[in-house]
Formats: structure tokens, C-alpha cells, sequence
């Protein structure tokens, strides 16, 4: 198996806000472990493709708050 090495991003992202009660069905991938936290939940972000609006992802709250500033 392969190492991980740490990278910074290019680019700018794509987020908007998690909206309470919103239901994500098919359009957000939600991963097992952002699931076993309790998310979706207030805080948490979407995350979206700049190049395919299609391919969106949950982004839980703390992850968001390390890790992203507005541009």
C-alpha cells in the first residue's frame, strides 16, 4: 500500500451551507464515517465540482472550520 503524503489545493472550492431537515437522497455522497458523527447536521457544508455541479459531497463542520476561509 501506498504512503500519504500531504498537499495543498489549487484552486478555490465550491461550498454552500447544509440547510436543517434538507434531504440529500442520490445528489450528495455522505461518507460512512461523516454518517457514525450524527451528519447531516447544522454546520456541516456541501461541497460541489466547479467543473460537474453533479458531483457533490458532504464536508462535515469541523473538517470545513480547519480547513476553509471565505476567498
Amino acid at each position: 500500500m501506498s504512503e500519504f503524503k500531504q498537499y495543498r489545493r489549487k484552486q478555490i472550492a465550491e461550498l454552500r451551507p447544509y440547510l436543517e431537515g434538507e434531504r440529500l437522497g442520490f445528489d450528495v455522497s455522505v461518507s460512512a464515517e461523516d454518517i457514525k458523527a450524527g451528519s447531516p447536521k447544522v454546520g456541516d457544508m456541501i461541497a460541489r465540482n466547479p467543473k460537474n455541479h453533479a458531483d457533490q459531497w458532504l464536508v462535515a463542520a469541523a473538517y470545513f472550520a480547519d480547513n476553509f476561509e471565505p476567498a
